[in-house]
């Protein structure tokens, strides 16, 4: 506290002092470049946008010069409500395609398996845009001072151009403190700061002006009958003494003559929770979003951007990474040529020695730029970071960035490995509490997936299948088997609550979250597996995720028995518990006596007669043999039953397999 009485945020070191960036010197006096991803102009294509976000808001930054477009999202915003996700005639298609398969009969069990198909998931929306406009005045910028980057460091979108003497700066952050996007815009010459603002959606919505520099968006999401209700509001200030705001057409505020200006954006929806109809929900979203603004009213700029930055970096700044150089003197000839082309890359900056990350990517064939890695390393940690805080949705398909209405496989949370690629950083990258907001989705899921099991499956426990939503749906997808039927989705995520605890040893988080998880995951394993072949237990039916298989009859099929992926991922939850229950004194339980008998009968991982590890049980041949997924790998990784150590047969076909899907 100053002498005035007046408090002083005050950043905590102590992260920062631990960590060593990626910008210290190196041998050759070769220095890393800083942790940016930058381009030379405004992006063209929505993936060549800057995402941005704080786990629930994020922003797409385009960086156009006479017209820029933030494009917004807010992870609750999802079509639908919540469904019923079981089937009574489930038990009975279930014993007609076991029986085709245990008949061999691959291609017909195939066809008949598409009964056991449920709905569709629900779909991510996006929130809308923030659209600027400065102007034809800002088409006449120079093209050599224009610089658009991301900032890893601080989490920051930054564009800079000039036009004619006078420098233009756009900075765009998500707070995760604050729940608001900002945006800063400023001008070099006092009173050259002029543009128009306002909100649009693609869902159905109305926008106001409300009082002289607020503007409100309200709308809903598609939903039968009543769809979730949501709101942004985004509040306006501009320097003291100089510029104006005006109001255009109720919808829009022009700020004119201006030095700079500050946007916040901060959005609200009535979504509670994946239970709760959105015509029951009592939330207000305009009420909330306007709270929301009032608790910030009073912090400037740098107040924001100082929070942003602690917040931040006390989890981005646990992990640095610094790879040597030398690897350069590998590539012989090579490394003079890329060198060549660096040199004619350095087009644009003060200090020429700005080269775009595009040109970046195209270098590194023949320049294979350690700290180009370090770059993409710790890009994906700032996109975890980005978009699963505590507290808010797991991450979705694509984190929390869409801008389309029908956006690819819904935007949905697919188990079959994207949601849990999402998540693969947070241990290793020391982002632990990243990962939360997948750990209360599961418990949801755990509902629902009783539900799923006890109805679809007449089975205890719970169940998942390949795609889910904001609802915790569990069962089945719709369409074709060999994606929509496939129920290991569930298990797969009860392995990341026991990879927590290895890694953080907490044992509460054992006993109270993971535990009870993972025990009704397991009781449904234990009652999907049936006796098989060879005294083995088996899955059936069993898809290997979204690849299909030639029969013997010579005709494409994706439904058999036992797949590799099934029983790899069976061996790891088993695996988890019984060392859960050794840590917990659950080693009497009958549960876990069920799962040492059962795991000493499943298969082994078998290898193909060309050298490769077997995806069926059986040695079926392969139509795609470059198909995109390696689920018959999970025992490498992310599952540890196959080990160069303990597994060197099997380690050797994983090699070969890798080279042949090529």
């Amino acid at each position: 506290m100053e002498d005035d009485g007046e408090w002083v945020l005050v950043r905590s070191p102590a992260e920062k002092d631990l960590w060593t960036p990626s910008l210290v010197e190196e041998e050759e006096e070769e220095s890393s470049r800083p942790l940016k991803v930058t381009f030379s102009g405004p992006a063209k294509h929505w993936t060549d946008a800057i995402p941005i976000g704080n786990g629930r808001l994020g922003a797409m930054v385009w960086g156009g010069v006479a017209s820029e477009t933030l494009q917004l999202n807010e992870d609750t915003l999802w079509t639908g409500n919540p469904g019923n996700y079981t089937n009574p005639k489930a038990p009975e298609v279930l014993t007609e395609v076991r029986k085709l398969v245990d008949d061999g009969k691959y291609v017909e069990a195939t066809e008949a398996a598409v009964k056991l198909s449920g709905e569709a998931s629900a779909v991510y929306q996006p929130l809308g845009d923030i659209n600027l406009e400065f102007g034809d005045s800002h088409l006449k910028y120079d093209e050599e001072t224009y610089s658009r980057e991301l900032d890893l460091d601080t989490a920051t979108a930054r564009i800079h151009y000039s036009v004619g003497d006078v420098e233009y700066t756009r900075e765009h952050f998500s707070s995760y403190p604050n729940q608001v996007i900002v945006t800063k815009i400023s001008a070099s010459k006092p009173g050259s700061l002029s543009f128009t603002v306002s909100l649009g959606s693609k869902l159905q919505h109305n926008s106001n002006v409300n009082g002289n520099k607020q503007i409100i968006l309200q709308g809903s999401c598609p939903g039968n009958p009543n769809g979730i209700l949501f709101s942004a509001v985004l509040d306006l200030q501009i320097s003291n003494g100089s510029g104006a705001i005006h109001v255009l057409d109720d919808n829009k505020l022009r700020v004119e003559d201006s030095d700079w200006a500050v946007l916040l954006l901060v959005a609200s929806s009535s979504f509670d929770g994946p239970f709760t109809k959105p015509s029951d929900s009592k939330r207000d979203p305009i009420s909330e979003s306007l709270t929301a603004l009032n608790s910030i009213r009073n912090f400037s700029y740098s107040d924001l951007y100082a929070y942003h930055l602690d917040d931040y970096q006390n989890l981005f700044h646990r992990v640095s990474l610094q790879l040597s150089k030398s690897s350069k003197n590998n590539l012989g000839d090579k490394t003079l040529e890329a060198k060549k082309c660096m040199t004619n890359l350095n087009i644009k900056g003060s200090d020429n020695a700005f080269v775009s990350t595009a040109d970046r990517v195209k270098s590194f064939k023949t320049d294979e730029d350690p700290s180009f890695v370090e770059l993409l390393f710790q890009y994906g940690r700032y996109l975890l970071i980005s978009c699963s805080r505590v507290g808010t949705q797991v991450a979705n398909l694509q984190g929390i960035w869409s801008k389309d209405l029908y956006p690819p496989w819904d935007g949905a949370q697919h188990l079959n490995i994207n949601l849990q690629m999402n998540y693969w950083p947070s241990l290793p990258c020391n982002l632990r509490e990243c990962q939360e907001p997948l750990f209360d989705y599961t418990s949801s899921l755990s509902i629902n997936g009783s539900k799923t099991a006890k109805v679809n499956y007449e089975a205890s426990g719970w169940v998942v299948h390949q795609v889910s939503d904001i609802w915790a749906k569990t069962s089945p997808d719709r369409g074709q088997a060999v994606w929509a039927l496939w129920p290991m989705g569930g298990a797969w995520i009860c392995t990341h609550l026991w990879e927590h605890f290895t890694y953080t040893m907490d044992k509460d988080f054992l006993k109270n979250k993971a535990y009870p998880l993972l025990e009704g995951c397991t009781s449904f394993l234990l009652d999907w597996l049936i006796e098989g072949r060879g005294g083995y237990l088996e899955t059936n039916p069993s898809t290997s995720p979204e690849h299909m298989f030639i029969a013997p009859d010579g005709k494409q099929a994706s439904v058999s028995y036992s797949s590799t992926m099934d029983i790899s991922i069976i061996k790891e939850v088993f695996s988890a518990i019984l060392s859960a229950a050794e840590i917990l004194g659950k080693t009497q339980d009958a549960l876990v006596g069920k799962v040492r008998e059962a795991q000493s009968r499943l298969p082994p991982t078998k290898i193909a007669k060309d050298g490769s590890i077997m995806e069926w049980a059986q040695d079926f041949e392969d139509p795609d043999v470059h198909h995109r997924h390696v689920s018959h790998l999970f025992g490498l990784y992310p599952g540890h039953t196959i080990t160069v150590e303990k597994t060197p047969y099997l380690s050797k076909a994983v090699d070969y397999t890798l080279v042949k899907r090529g």
